[in-house]
């Protein structure tokens, strides 16, 4: 649409703007801002988090159960269930503290089985691991709940007894012996024996693990020998 315009030279012709927005009957385009992003409820991120912590605390505690059973695993004889050497001697620095702190008093057994390597040679290790577990339920029989029986290596054991006098120890490891030699096991149509013997190193004060165990080791060589020298016709 032109509109008309006086000019000083005459009328000219412009076209005419047309206005938009309210009152104009043309359309009025608003141009809209952006609104920002709704942020998270708090509530929210708190719940959150609390799901994120509970879920870490359930994996830890797995995790250290998981360490509980690969250190229980690495201290334990897995023919016998028993300590083996590095957990019977864990168990007994642990014991050795505990007597040097509250004046207590305990025994320390070695005892290496005899006749054991006959029974592999003869027969297999499937018998000799027969008797071996027979041994460890003899000598489980022999002690108390409270006290530790593990195994060293090979044929010999190790006993930690709490609250014996030097007497008292040694008159268990003689009733050691006994459990043991009384026991028989038929392989092949024929019967055998084992037997053991025991050495004996009393607990104290002034103990270390290490003595401790080699006074009782050697002690338990004499005993072999003794018995070894009763034996002969």
């Amino acid at each position: 649409m032109m509109m008309l315009k006086k000019t000083p030279k005459g009328l000219i012709g412009e076209p005419m703007k047309k206005k938009t927005g309210p009152g104009t009957g043309m359309p009025h385009l608003a141009r809209q801002a952006k609104r920002p992003p709704p942020k998270p409820r708090r509530s929210l991120v708190v719940n959150e988090a609390k799901s994120a912590v509970r879920r870490l605390r359930t994996e830890l505690a797995r995790a250290l159960e998981r360490i509980d059973e690969l250190q229980a695993s690495a201290d334990t004889d897995f023919l016998l269930d028993i300590p083996n050497r590095r957990g019977f001697e864990r168990e007994l620095h642990r014991s050795i503290a505990f007597i040097k702190r509250y004046h207590a008093s305990g025994a320390l057994i070695v005892l290496d089985v005899d006749r054991l390597k006959p029974i592999n040679d003869a027969f297999g290790h499937a018998a000799g691991d027969q008797v071996l577990k027979a041994i460890v339920t003899a000598l489980s029989d022999q002690v108390r709940s409270s006290d530790v029986i593990g195994r060293l290596g090979g044929d010999e054991f190790a006993l930690l007894l709490w609250n014996l006098t030097e007497t008292d120890a040694k008159s268990k490891a003689a009733l050691l012996e006994q459990a043991v030699d009384q026991l028989t096991f038929t392989f092949r149509g024929r019967t055998v024996t084992a037997g053991a013997s025991a050495g004996v190193a009393i607990l104290g004060s002034h103990t270390d693990a290490e003595t401790a165990l080699e006074e009782a080791d050697r002690a338990m060589y004499v005993r072999k020998a003794q018995r070894r020298h009763q034996a002969e016709p």
